[in-house]
């Protein structure tokens, strides 16, 4: 426990978990340097409490319905910048870090995190410095080594027949499908397998799922 001799760090709470919220409110009312500043349930909500009592410091959910926090966080880093947002969530994600700290988000915390830890973070949030933990950073480093997504310049109907092709439909079944001919189907899918830089049907089907290229 440490005791500043300035005024305490205000912290807003988002979550959409109230046993959460609860849980950190506790938490916050042991350090003598840190203090609740408030709470909110969901995204839009975070944003709105944010311009009427503007925290030192955010502890951001990332994953909520309706607005993800990652939306929330850019929108508060956009119109209150002197606010800074730790991102504290379940997930480790590369793509869920990325977007945090893209977003704006100082730091990127997961909720089995020690008090300890979580108390550093904050405070060092306060100070402008950053936090990640290893998990994030491991996610963040997978993700950068990641091929890249190939880019797709594909045709409305190669869309869709890479979509059929998922699915496991042969060249006759999509023609059947789409009300076309076998052989123009042929020259779709050789164009899809083309385009995306693969040898074979199976391959990219592989890379479709993989990238989530059609939904």
């Amino acid at each position: 426990m440490k005791t500043s001799p300035s005024k305490p760090i205000r912290v807003m709470l988002v979550d959409d978990h109230t046993m959460v919220r609860r849980g950190l409110a506790t938490f916050l009312k042991v350090f003598d340097d840190l203090q609740l500043a408030g709470e909110a349930e969901s995204g839009a909500a975070a944003i709105q409490l944010c311009g009427e009592i503007l925290p030192d410091v955010v502890l951001m959910d990332m994953v909520m319905p309706d607005m993800d926090g990652a939306t929330a966080t850019r929108a508060i880093c956009q119109k209150y910048p002197q606010v800074q947002v730790i991102a504290l969530t379940s997930f480790k994600e590369g793509d869920l870090v990325k977007n945090a700290l893209e977003a704006g988000a100082i730091a990127y915390l997961l909720k089995d995190v020690s008090a300890d830890d979580l108390v550093r973070a904050i405070r060092a949030a306060h100070a402008g410095r950053a936090t990640l933990s290893p998990e994030a950073a491991q996610a963040l480093v997978e993700t950068a080594n990641q091929p890249p997504v190939p880019s797709l310049d594909l045709t409305e109907r190669e869309h869709e027949v890479l979509a059929l092709m998922v699915e496991g439909l042969n060249n006759t079944q999509i023609a059947g499908r789409l009300t076309v001919s076998p052989s123009t189907i042929k020259s779709h899918v050789s164009n899809i397998l083309s385009k995306l830089g693969v040898a074979s049907r199976t391959e990219a089907v592989a890379l479709t799922l993989r990238h989530k290229l059609v939904t």
